[in-house]
């Protein structure tokens, strides 16, 4: 009897209770290996595209090859045709034309594929004690002290005088030469190891280039002009052409494998470039929705997402009026039938620092792709908040096609918070949501996520761009 009793009750709290899944523990040989197998893929990408120009070149590359071709304004396309549009080389666009009618809308994701770094400042060379460096101004949000002792690699463009752009990637290849931002030894560290982690000094984060002077005499700052006589040789540059250049320097760690059970990914960039990844090869494998779905590749959201490749800019709105122009619509009204999944990723419940997670309202490594209603800090500030009825429609779809998935926020109320594009989306009347994947370390030099999480990311979007379509 009291069995019965208790498989009655236990019914009734599988009907009433909400439970997050563990991926790990449900996941099969074969769905494990499929997910393993997407994420080897991955970790190409991340290892290729380290800034935002690189991550555009990589897409519009491998869009190509899948038939998409540039937009062009004022043409008509038909459904399954494929466009793409480039931003000023560093945001992009990608669209699949569906079969409904452009009046209902469209059907988005948006991600961004710039990440915190070390960007040089526009006079960076300089020499003390016959040692030489660049100077640096850190970009997006960082712990200052993570990005000193680690090796780093120079990425960007350099314009010369007469208009020749050339891209710049030293540190990533065999052979090629590292650069470094030092530390003080712990033995005469006693007071900087009082002082808390927010006094480091920006501007001690100076990178190390060299040390070899250009010949031995008695002119002064030999060993910055050996630096200028090697990249002159190499690239025909002087020291005027860094003063509009974009040069950073990022993390040369390659994405690897992390435990003994291979079920991570550690690298530099995850936040946000597997959400751009997911997003983007899910789009590619779409071939014809019901909606004419779109993938945004977004700059700049580490930093507000502000100026011209930011989607606080009007690019994404013009955009969507260019597509509406020659059906006769307004892209307003296309926008505010639309619907997008702000793909962005979320903070992992880390063990070693529960204190600043609420575990009810947390997203955990191995539990699926989450979903956050909201960002933001304190009293909901600077956020999007999705309404009730598309977080319900997210969740049916995901449900609906046995995606694994959990709801968070980004830790304790109060103790911090952080923001995304969505609510650039939002201000666009268009329904939004976050969807993304849990990381551990996020906005540390080197990041990680679980390949389930990954893999369920990917799904997530799939189905979403694929929704009502024709079987």
């Amino acid at each position: 009897m009291a069995e019965q009793e208790k498989s009655e009750i236990q019914k009734l709290k599988d009907t009433l209770f909400y439970e997050q899944k563990n991926g790990a523990k449900t996941y099969t040989a074969a769905q494990t290996k499929q997910a393993d197998a997407y994420c080897e893929a991955y970790k190409s990408f991340l290892d290729e595209a380290k800034m935002e120009r690189e991550a555009v070149t990589y897409a519009v590359r491998t869009a190509q090859t899948k038939g998409f071709v540039a937009f062009e304004k004022g043409k008509q396309y038909q459904p399954g045709d494929k466009v793409y549009t480039v931003n000023r080389g560093k945001a992009a666009i990608f669209a699949v034309f569906g079969t409904k009618p452009m009046a209902e809308g469209v059907r988005m994701t948006a991600a961004h594929i710039d990440s915190p770094r070390l960007d040089l400042k526009q006079s960076p060379l300089y020499e003390d004690n016959d040692i030489a460096l660049f100077k640096t101004h850190y970009y997006g949000g960082i712990k200052k002290y993570q990005w000193t002792t680690i090796p780093l690699a120079l990425h960007g463009v350099l314009v010369k005088k007469d208009g020749t752009v050339l891209h710049v990637r030293i540190g990533e290849d065999a052979g090629d030469p590292l650069f470094c931002v030092t530390d003080l030894l712990p033995h005469l560290a006693k007071e900087q190891m009082k002082k808390p982690m927010t006094a480091f000094d920006a501007e001690k984060l100076n990178v190390i280039i060299g040390s070899r002077p250009f010949k031995d005499d008695k002119e002064s700052d030999l060993v910055k002009l050996n630096i200028l006589h090697l990249l002159n040789e190499k690239y025909g540059v002087t020291e005027a052409d860094f003063l509009s250049a974009e040069l950073a320097m990022v993390p040369a760690f390659k994405a690897a494998d992390i435990g003994f059970d291979r079920s991570m990914i550690g690298s530099y960039g995850h936040d946000d470039r597997v959400c751009a990844y997911t997003s983007f090869t899910a789009l590619l494998d779409t071939d014809l929705p019901a909606y004419t779905s779109v993938c945004v590749l977004a700059d700049k959201e580490e930093i507000g997402s502000e100026g011209s490749t930011g989607l606080q800019s009007a690019f994404l709105a013009y955009f969507i009026a260019d597509l509406a122009k020659p059906y006769g619509l307004d892209g307003r009204d296309v926008l505010t039938a639309s619907k997008c999944l702000s793909a962005d990723v979320n903070a992992a419940f880390d063990p070693t620092y529960p204190e600043v997670m609420e575990k009810k309202n947390a997203s955990f490594i191995n539990h699926g792709v989450v979903l956050s209603k909201f960002t933001g800090h304190g009293g909901k500030y600077d956020t999007n908040d999705a309404s009730a009825e598309f977080t319900a429609e997210v969740i049916r779809l995901l449900d609906n096609n046995d995606i694994i998935w959990h709801m968070a926020e980004l830790g304790k109320v109060d103790e911090g918070g952080g923001g995304t594009v969505a609510k650039y989306i939002g201000d666009l009347n268009v329904d939004v949501i976050d969807v993304g994947v849990p990381v551990l370390s996020m906005h540390a030099p080197f990041e990680l996520v679980s390949k389930i999480d990954v893999y369920e990311t990917y799904k997530a979007f799939v189905a979403f761009f694929k929704a009502d379509a024709q079987a």
